[in-house]
């Protein structure tokens, strides 16, 4: 296999073989990600990426069961190509149970629901979507290049074509200023929709990035830990999902919050007021680790 660049991949795919399909990020403006900075977005051809699938083939063996295909927003490949390699991708696999990319709200809405539908048949089973807010006015300010109807167009379409959603919230990402209606309105378009998955992740600003300047300037002010949790809990106390999982699954985070929608609501709510029980000392300090 041949990787181009510091290859990504959400967590979850940690056991996932990962196979570049794209370089880099099509819109890469977002103000707080330096994942992608200074690398020009391109795809690479249908033929590359299959004989780096036969290549992992030789290297691993047949018992690969889940691929996720890098860069940022594979999703904005051609549908046809997208069919193509992951219809190859189940010939070369023969075990293989689910194909997964990154798509935000503003790429997915560029495939048809009857483009989506023909991914899902090919074997796409789910899509991780950088929602990072619900709030317009938050979305405008981290350059997100999307709107809020626009990621409940996108996760409707999604759930209508049968392709799971692994929606990101970005805790923190209004700072103080909108702290509040970022967690509300959040709430609201996540219910609009009602992911399979929501996944907690807490703003670290990154050297880099313009969101780390307008922190050292004192323009954007970062959330105490307890903020962050006081935060998390207005989201998940207005969450209206039916079988969305909420999960705190990545290093950034101050507390554990997962469970499943609407059963576990109270759960969660009780594990948070325990975590701000905690001496705000014993918790990392916000500026001080990695998205």
């Amino acid at each position: 296999m041949r990787y181009e660049g510091m290859v990504y991949r959400p967590p979850s795919e940690a056991n996932s073989l990962l196979i570049q399909a794209t370089i880099g990020c099509p819109h890469n403006r977002c103000t707080f990600c330096s994942m992608y900075k200074g690398t020009r977005f391109r795809i690479r051809s249908v033929e590359d990426i299959k004989e780096d699938l036969r290549t992992a083939r030789k290297y691993y063996g047949e018992y690969i069961d889940t691929i996720f295909f890098p860069d940022g927003n594979t999703i904005y490949m051609k549908t046809g190509q997208l069919v193509e390699i992951f219809n190859y991708a189940h010939e070369v696999f023969s075990h293989l149970e689910r194909i997964t990319v990154y798509g935000s709200a503003r790429f997915v809405n560029l495939k048809s629901l009857e483009d989506l539908k023909l991914l899902k048949s090919a074997g796409l089973k789910r899509i991780h979507m950088g929602m990072e807010s619900g709030d317009d006015l938050v979305l405008e300010r981290i350059k997100k290049g999307v709107s809020s109807e626009a990621i409940i167009e996108a996760g409707r379409k999604l759930k209508e074509a049968g392709i799971e959603t692994s929606e990101y919230y970005l805790v923190g990402a209004g700072g103080k200023e909108l702290s509040r209606q970022h967690a509300l309105e959040s709430a609201r378009v996540l219910s609009a929709f009602s992911p399979d998955f929501i996944r907690l992740r807490t703003l670290i600003p990154q050297p880099g990035t313009p969101l780390y300047e307008e922190y050292k300037s004192g323009a954007f002010q970062l959330l105490s830990p307890h903020e962050a949790l006081q935060e998390i809990r207005l989201l998940v106390e207005n969450l209206n999902c039916e079988g969305s999982r909420v999960l705190s699954d990545h290093v950034s985070n101050y507390c554990n919050v997962t469970g499943k929608l609407p059963d576990d609501k109270d759960l969660m709510l009780k594990a948070i007021d325990q975590c701000l029980q905690i001496d705000e000392s014993k918790f990392r300090p916000p500026s001080i680790g990695r998205l």
